[in-house]
């Protein structure tokens, strides 16, 4: 083999942490090259990590379509629209889906051709002396030095060995992305943000969904009050779900000429079995670290598969980074997003930093849940002292003339200080409010800052204003 390509930043990895890496240290005037052996459906290169291709943004167009069809059945009238017997084209559906992940992810590769990132596409494997070898698509092997390597291999879904994917009747995110009809009867294990956002797509679209979640409580990792408003929400809505249910069985089994899935699980009242024409698990996500690092790297894994890393996101091996959802952290795009960038900036020698304290949280159901910093029950346990205000959408003018009263905005304060330690959003839209939240807590606002602050009228962003207010009982529109 001839000597090996140099380089000032090897990218292992172009999803969002891994493409946003690249660009910032090819824009920073570093030699950059980034590795990445997806491919999309059409089998050529697909750049973009699970995010472009088959999470994030594929996830959110078909929740869209959905949107429209259930609106067309649901709202339309109150509008006082009328129209024949709606119909939804699940081939059409999937076809803008695709279309709009080929758009992105061939952008990336736009994005790195003007910012003169290298690309390679196949599976990059570290190596000792910060040595990469990549074997590409065609079975042909290229080498490449970096003065350093950013490891950003991204996430896979976890299989459960009682529920193997069979790409057909048992399927992932990915398979759920691409039914070719509305199946009557769809199962999903695990009512976290995968499971509640594709099986609101196809509840939305006429499917009967029931989700199995292991867990006593819905949305543990969120406000218990604003995931009490989301169950509720989705209870009208006809999802059910099933909380305290363990799976423990999932049989596929032939029917004809089609299939069907027998799920064993166990609740409080004991064995219970269901039947699905189709079974999504959605458990959650593990590392991609399987076959990245060489024997040699001194790169360690944690027992979750996962790269150690300190908080600038160094491995302890001199020159060798990792990012995103294959280190410690929560496995969301924009986290990768923001560590992508500081490491490229603190390999330049610049300040680079990421906050984890105001990470925003949104799952796209309707109505969108979000969050960022602590819960009401994160400051109970810790025994941080704190006021909390709250204002409901169906007091805010702009949520009752859109048809889109439910949910509520709560502000979290110190009661000592009024710096806002949380704010908790259910409604329509909040994925966009919850940005005021992140924003003062940046600044080390306070909820009187958010309550001083003038929103316009008639606006969504007005519940914001009022929940800020009701910290200290001043809220006007609401009884404090």
């Amino acid at each position: 083999m001839s000597e090996p390509q140099n380089f000032d930043v090897i990218v292992i990895g172009a999803g969002p942490a891994g493409y946003h890496a690249a660009i910032r240290a090819a824009q920073l005037g570093m030699k950059t090259a980034c590795i990445d052996a997806a491919l999309g459906k059409d089998g050529k290169p697909a750049l973009g990590g699970t995010c472009l291709r088959v999470g994030c943004i594929p996830s959110k167009a078909l929740l869209d379509s959905s949107r429209q069809f259930w609106n067309m059945g649901h709202l339309f009238g109150e509008h006082g629209i009328s129209f024949k017997e709606p119909n939804i084209d699940v081939g059409a559906m999937v076809g803008r889906k695709d279309k709009i992940v080929k758009q992105f992810t061939g952008g990336i590769a736009q994005l790195f051709k003007a910012n003169k990132v290298s690309a390679f596409y196949g599976f990059g494997t570290l190596h000792a002396g910060n040595i990469v070898k990549i074997k590409q698509h065609d079975g042909s092997e290229v080498e490449l030095k970096g003065a350093n390597v950013i490891l950003a291999a991204g996430s896979d879904s976890i299989e459960l060995p009682f529920a193997k994917f069979d790409g057909e009747a048992i399927v992932d995110n990915v398979g759920a992305l691409d039914f070719s009809e509305v199946p009557k009867r769809l199962g999903v294990i695990g009512a976290g943000v995968i499971g509640l956002e594709l099986g609101s797509v196809w509840k939305r679209l006429g499917a009967e969904v029931t989700i199995l979640e292991a867990l006593p409580d819905f949305l543990a990792a969120a406000d218990a009050e604003a995931a009490k408003i989301a169950a509720r929400e989705f209870k009208k809505q006809g999802l059910d779900i099933r909380l305290g249910a363990k799976v423990s069985k999932a049989e596929i089994k032939k029917k004809g000429k089609t299939s069907e899935v027998h799920v064993t699980y166990a609740d409080a009242s004991g064995e219970q079995s269901v039947v699905f024409d189709k079974l999504l698990v959605a458990v959650g996500r593990r590392a991609a670290s399987k076959g990245l690092l060489a024997a040699d790297t001194g790169v360690q894994l944690d027992d979750r598969g996962r790269i150690v890393v300190d908080e600038h996101c160094h491995t302890g091996v001199d020159g060798v980074w990792a990012i995103g959802d294959c280190v410690r952290g929560p496995m969301l795009a924009h986290k990768g997003f923001e560590e992508g960038i500081a490491v490229a900036e603190l390999i330049a020698g610049l300040p680079g930093h990421v906050n984890f304290d105001t990470i925003p949280w949104v799952i796209y159901t309707e109505p969108e849940i979000a969050w960022v910093g602590k819960t009401e029950e994160q400051l109970k346990a810790e025994g941080v002292p704190y006021k909390a205000g709250s204002f409901p959408f169906a007091a805010v003018g702009r949520a009752v003339a859109m048809a889109e009263p439910a949910g509520f905005v709560k502000v979290l304060a110190h009661a000592e200080t009024d710096r806002v330690l949380g704010m908790h959003l259910v409604g329509a839209n909040v994925s966009e409010l919850v940005h005021e939240g992140v924003l003062t807590m940046e600044f080390s606002g306070s909820a009187d800052d958010l309550a001083r602050i003038c929103h316009a009228h008639p606006s969504l962003s007005e519940a914001v204003h009022d929940a800020a207010m009701a910290v200290h009982k001043r809220a006007i529109h609401k009884p404090n």
